[in-house]
């Protein structure tokens, strides 16, 4: 409204525009207040993902590190499989040295 049709207006009229205004201004005010409330609650979610980002992060550097000292283990168990698996032939050939030896023996003895 113009200011010439503002001072046309009787007391009523006036009065029934500024309760309007502050009804208005009531509802604005509330709507701000959800729409505040809304902004924090997002900031706190990207804070949120943010450190669940990192905490991932952090998980992948500890499983990597755990897979390393599993294949590190692995590759222990199959050094000493080998080793024993070595000795293992070693103790066979032993043995059959010394049956076969011992079966000349008896035949040396028997001649």
């Amino acid at each position: 409204m113009t200011d010439k049709e503002l001072k046309r207006l009787r007391r009523p009229e006036l009065l029934e525009i500024l309760l309007a205004q502050s009804r208005e201004i009531d509802a604005l005010k509330e709507k701000n207040g959800q729409l505040a409330r809304q902004l924090e609650s997002r900031r706190i979610e990207l804070a949120e993902a943010g450190s669940i980002a990192e905490a991932a992060l952090r998980l992948s550097g500890i499983f990597e590190k755990a897979q390393a000292a599993a294949d590190l283990y692995l590759e222990s168990v199959k050094a000493r499989r080998q080793e024993d698996a070595g000795r293992d032939a070693a103790a066979q050939k032993d043995a059959a040295c010394g049956a076969a030896t011992e079966g000349l023996a008896n035949e040396a003895q028997g001649i």
